[in-house]
């Protein structure tokens, strides 16, 4: 990943899983936030709240990490919820490790990830300060080829500009791994926390949406024993967010579910996907 004094991880799906060239990038992404920004009740099989008073302002959102063309839409109606929030200095990042076999919490080593709108600094200070107390290893194989997490950085960039993220791969074990960090981190009024993940694979589309739908209320209810890795590879994660949820008293909106065969895909083996807030 580099040498020097400065090392910065480059990105791993540019080009796969999102578009390598940085206009292509942005105006990808800008024309996903409008159209969350417009969607309505009317307009969406989403149930969203019906009352015209602004949202509460969102302390953690939930979005999913496929590739653009099929998740991004679904992704936008979480980024679009702190889209242009000049109160957030940090984001903590969570998302599973799916390349490299992990336990626990694991932070990068790296001083940056690098993606085609820049390089997105990862916040130095937070992770030695929650590695001395025995919240975090360090552990670059987890995030070197990461995608959860890596997809989620170019939404960062564009809705809130150049801050500071920590990216934390979740392996096997206790959501109380996550919970921990989440408490360590939750009160400091500057940092946005954001879980990612996807729901259901593989089933066809109706069942696919049938289970998600049980999943999304779920969550919903902030019932953490009801989110398996069956429903959602983040689930670690998501557990975690939903313990610290609960614990607070902190509502958790759903602002959209869909599959891959609402967005790009076919409807015999989808993946299922959902955008939520805690507020």
């Amino acid at each position: 990943m580099g040498g020097g004094a400065s090392r910065v991880r480059p990105p791993a799906v540019a080009g796969l899983f999102y578009p390598s060239d940085p206009t292509e990038l942005r105006g990808w992404i800008d024309t996903a936030l409008e159209a969350a920004a417009r969607a309505t009740p009317e307009a969406s099989s989403t149930p969203r709240p019906s009352s015209s008073s602004p949202p509460s302002p969102a302390k953690a959102i939930i979005a999913p990490h496929a590739g653009y063309a099929y998740s991004g839409p679904v992704a936008a109606s979480a980024y679009a919820r702190v889209a242009g929030r000049d109160d957030i200095a940090r984001v903590v990042l969570f998302g599973p490790a799916h390349r490299a076999p992990l336990a626990g919490v694991a932070a990068p080593g790296v001083d940056g990830f690098a993606t085609p709108l820049g390089v997105v600094a990862v916040d130095v200070a937070l992770r030695d300060d929650l590695v001395r107390r025995g919240r975090l290893t360090v552990t670059d194989a987890a995030h070197r080829d990461e995608h959860s997490l890596e997809v989620q950085l170019p939404f960062l960039q564009v809705v809130l500009g150049d801050v500071a993220v920590l990216p934390l791969a979740v392996g096997r074990g206790p959501a109380d791994a996550v919970a921990a960090v989440l408490d360590d981190v939750w009160d400091e009024p500057a940092t946005l926390i954001v879980v990612s993940t996807d729901l259901s694979h593989y089933h066809d589309h109706l069942t696919a949406a049938a289970l998600d739908r049980e999943t999304a209320a779920a969550i919903v209810a902030r019932h953490a024993e009801a989110v398996t890795p069956e429903r959602a590879c983040g689930a670690v994660a998501l557990r975690g967010l939903l313990v610290v949820a609960r614990q607070r008293n902190r509502p958790v909106e759903l602002l959209d579910l869909r599959t891959s065969a609402d967005t790009a895909g076919p409807a015999d083996r989808v993946v299922g996907y959902g955008a939520f807030a805690v507020t």
